[in-house]
């Protein structure tokens, strides 16, 4: 089994919507360098001394407008400060831990032409992030907020991604609902425990297919959490666990 950290560099949720710098660390970019790096660094060593080395690390959590905003978020500072944030926290990752892969996590894996637009900004500086500093990119995938987000979108989007860049991806964020009324889902799957099996099965038949064997995992978010099985969306309950915490067959597909 191995062991990812998703850090999310705040002091609550961090997603496209709201990436707040910790109420402890600086403003300015300078110190935002150090304090990222320091921080980093003194966790992945943390867990390598405890016995328990981090295989996967996320150095933030879909960061497509980038993160520890104001200072790195894109709409305000344009991609290099977020370049310059994302090469300090890859570089601790690399000093404390050689094994550890890097991975960057963003959301819509679907949306190839915004997935391409970021990398080809970010990695755009010279002495910031580097497309070495980078092990895994990895993508959120759901089927509740846009028209867009397919399957056959998705595939689409990853083998150009795989192509183009030569590194392993993940889907490190995706769900099923059991239970949903009143919203439009994007595959003609059925609403149910099969549903999500069969979705599950369809993801994973996509990372399968990517050349090379790019495609190396799956996550689904979120398993168990009974007390918010909507998991923020307009759907009742997209767990892999009842009301009850007894586990459903859909988590079979885990098994193999």
């Amino acid at each position: 089994m191995a062991l990812m950290i998703d850090l999310h560099y705040s002091d609550t949720w961090a997603d496209p919507s709201k990436q707040a710098i910790p109420s402890a660390w600086s403003q300015d970019l300078n110190s935002l360098n150090t304090e990222i790096w320091q921080y980093t660094l003194d966790l992945v060593t943390a867990f390598k001394d405890q016995g328990t080395p981090i295989d996967f690390i996320q150095i933030g959590n879909e960061i497509n407008g980038g993160f520890l905003w104001p200072t790195g978020q894109v709409s305000k500072n344009g991609y290099e400060p977020l370049s310059e944030l994302l090469h300090s926290a890859a570089n601790a990752v690399r000093q404390a831990s050689p094994s550890t892969k890097t991975v960057i996590h963003l959301a819509n894996g679907w949306d190839q032409a915004s997935v391409l637009s970021f990398y080809e900004h970010v990695l755009d500086f010279q002495g910031d992030l580097e497309l070495d500093d980078i092990d895994v990119m990895a993508f959120s995938m759901y089927p509740f907020y846009d028209s867009g987000a397919t399957l056959s979108a998705l595939q689409s989007s990853l083998k150009t991604v795989v192509s183009t860049y030569g590194k392993d991806v993940m889907i490190v964020e995706t769900d099923w609902p059991v239970q949903c009324s009143g919203v439009s889902l994007t595959e003609n799957i059925a609403v149910s425990v099969q549903g999500q099996e069969t979705w599950m099965s369809d993801l994973e038949n996509i990372m399968k297919g990517l050349s090379g064997g790019h495609g190396i995992g799956i996550f689904y978010w979120e398993p168990g959490w009974i007390g918010n099985a909507g998991l923020g969306s307009s759907c009742a309950d997209n767990l892999l666990v009842d009301s009850s915490g007894k586990t459903r067959g859909s988590i079979d597909i885990f098994a193999s």
